[in-house]
This record gives structure tokens, C-alpha cells and sequence, in this order.
């Protein structure tokens, strides 16, 4: 099956939903099979969260993934846009908890 990422970088800000938080985020092309991936840039570059549903920790108000003590939030809206658009490879730089909406 033919894979998609995007074709250039792409950033935006927001307010989060639950923690009203400003997050930066960067949604970056990335190579053939890396899949979604999260980058917690404000706690080092080793905090990629994989968008995979063994890393989904909770599911309360949102959905929350945590891989390696690094956790992201609210990650619902951008993981369907990105499946909308076909898009199956991507790294997402976040600078704070919650994903904007």
C-alpha cells in the first residue's frame, strides 16, 4: 500500500482545550513506514511519543498517549485530520502537554 506524508513543514498555535495552555506545534514530512510520531520538544529530543494505540494511557476527556515517561494529550482532532488527508507519516513537534484544537 502506498504511503503519504506531507509535503512541507507546516506550523500553527493554540489554546488547549482542558488545560488552556498555548502549544506550539510543527507538523513535520517524515520517511516511509515511521508512522505518526509525537516530539515533546520542551523535555528533549528523545521524547517521541508513536501515535500507536498500545501507547493510548487514557481516554477520559481526551485522548492521552505516553511513551517513555513523555505523554501527549488531546490528540484526537489532529490524528483524524491527518487521517482525512491520507496521511500515514508525519513527526509532530509539540512544545507543551496538550495539543491544540
Amino acid at each position: 500500500m502506498k504511503q503519504h506524508t506531507i509535503k512541507e513543514s507546516y506550523n500553527f498555535s493554540g489554546k488547549g482545550l482542558h488545560t488552556g495552555v498555548i502549544s506550539n506545534i510543527i507538523i513535520l514530512p517524515a520517511t516511509e513506514d515511521y508512522g505518526i510520531c509525537f516530539q515533546r520538544v520542551d523535555i528533549g529530543d528523545k521524547a517521541i511519543i508513536r501515535a500507536l494505540a498500545s501507547n493510548v494511557t487514557d481516554v477520559s476527556y481526551s485522548t492521552t498517549l505516553c511513551e517513555n515517561g513523555a505523554s501527549v494529550s488531546t490528540v484526537e482532532h489532529i490524528m483524524s485530520a491527518l487521517f482525512g488527508l491520507g496521511i500515514d507519516n508525519a513527526l509532530i513537534q509539540i512544545d507543551n502537554i496538550e495539543v491544540p484544537i
